[in-house]
């Protein structure tokens, strides 16, 4: 057979720019805004995490019916532009709030009601898109590198700049949140007009005469190589989120270096950005899922690393950033590029914003299990923030847990597909 064509580099980045607005906005609204509404606001601690919970629960929640939306209108395009569309106007007012604290609670759920609504709906719409594109495993791969090397630009961006454009927090936000509706109207508007448009699902002789069925919510776990990757999936995306939820903690109390924290993260995020080609390239070679699992590794090597770390390390705890930062670019690059061979090699296109709206699903409930989890076990072992005489817990759970569940999610990845080179013929 000839070798399937390759997409342009060009019409890739197009395809990738809407990645990086996706990104911009989901910093601060995981980060800042806590600290915006009951920081500087003064709004009812109690209250606002109560309202965070439930809107971040039901957001979860909505993920999976997007994708079985999608899937019945088969307009990911379209439906991504709607999304980015509800997530600039949302951003803008959750971003801009009342400054005299009046209605804070009712302002912040009716903004978050389309930045939640708005970023779901782009975002498994995008990924559907993105899985439809690319007729060989290699381009797949290139596609989702593509895509996650823009969103970890948009992430650094939504880092550094709110604390730039102005010299307060809150105003610095209100600013950030216009430039976000600008970068969104351009990067949607490029992807939109000048990205690949999606493959349609492919129709075989067997597929003739048979009605279209996109099935339900749950229909993609009778796939079975997609019941293998999610459990994988799960136990690495929540090795991953409790570093990420913890990191700000072990930087203040373990390392005593609070002052860098936006340096070492930084590093971390850059790491995982200029790592993406490396890890399409040792993909080619050796196969997306042994390449995971040497992304898996490299993570484990890290926070090993970091256990034996004390006050002051910074230049020690930089190279491990570095290098958990490389294995970051294999976590981002790998995983939903194996996805998207496993719609593929399924003949499942017709279903792929189900799946995406699972694995959008997994995602936000990692992050969610990563916090439930982490922080209750260190209250129970006696640490509390900014008390150093406890900080041994924070070593345990930060540096040790994660270890053990990236190692027995890579134990399943190489009992499930370590054998083959690519996870579509597991």
């Amino acid at each position: 057979m000839p070798p399937s064509p390759r997409i342009p580099g060009r019409a890739l980045a197009a395809y990738g720019a809407l990645g990086l607005p996706l990104a911009s906005a989901a910093l601060p609204v995981y980060v800042h805004l806590p600290n915006l509404y009951g920081g500087l606001l003064g709004m009812e601690l109690a209250l606002l995490g109560a309202l965070l919970l439930a809107a971040r629960l039901l957001d979860a929640l909505v993920d999976p019916l997007i994708g079985v939306l999608n899937d019945r209108l088969q307009r990911p395009r379209l439906l991504a532009g709607m999304g980015a569309l509800l997530l600039a106007l949302g951003m803008l007012g959750v971003l801009n709030p009342p400054r005299d604290g009046s209605g804070l609670a009712v302002w912040l759920v009716l903004a978050l009601v389309p930045v939640y609504l708005g970023f779901s709906l782009a975002s498994v719409s995008y990924h559907a898109w993105g899985a439809l594109l690319g007729d060989d495993p290699h381009e797949r791969t290139r596609v989702t590198a593509s895509r996650e090397a823009f969103g970890l630009a948009g992430v650094v961006a939504a880092s550094v700049l709110p604390t730039l454009l102005a010299p307060t927090l809150d105003v610095g936000l209100a600013r950030f949140a216009w430039l976000l509706a600008a970068a969104t109207a351009l990067a949607a508007a490029v992807t939109l007009l000048a990205a690949p448009r999606p493959a349609g699902p492919a129709r075989t002789a067997h597929d003739a005469g048979r009605p279209k069925r996109f099935g339900g919510i749950a229909a993609p776990f009778g796939n079975p190589a997609f019941r293998r990757l999610f459990t994988v999936f799960m136990l690495n995306g929540i090795a991953t989120a409790l570093p990420a939820t913890l990191v700000l903690f072990f930087v203040a109390d373990a390392l005593q270096l609070p002052r860098h924290a936006g340096s070492f993260l930084a590093a971390y995020f850059l790491a995982g950005a200029l790592s993406l080609p490396l890890w399409v390239t040792v993909a080619r070679r050796s196969g997306k899922a042994r390449a995971w699992l040497g992304g898996m590794l490299a993570a484990v090597l890290a926070f090993v690393g970091a256990f034996v770390l004390g006050p002051g390390d910074v230049l020690a705890f930089g190279a491990i950033c570095l290098l958990s930062g490389l294995a970051l670019g294999a976590d981002l690059a790998l995983p939903p590029a194996l996805l998207a061979d496993v719609i593929r090699e399924g003949r499942e296109e017709q279903r792929a914003g189900a799946y995406f709206g699972l694995w959008n699903f997994a995602t936000k409930l990692n992050l969610a299990l990563a916090a439930g989890l982490a922080l209750p076990l260190l209250a129970w072992l006696g640490y509390q923030p900014g008390a150093t005489p406890t900080v041994a817990p924070l070593y345990y759970v930060y540096c040790l847990v994660p270890c053990a569940l990236k190692l027995a999610a890579a134990a399943l990845l190489w009992r499930e597909f370590g054998r083959s080179p690519e996870i579509c013929h597991a």
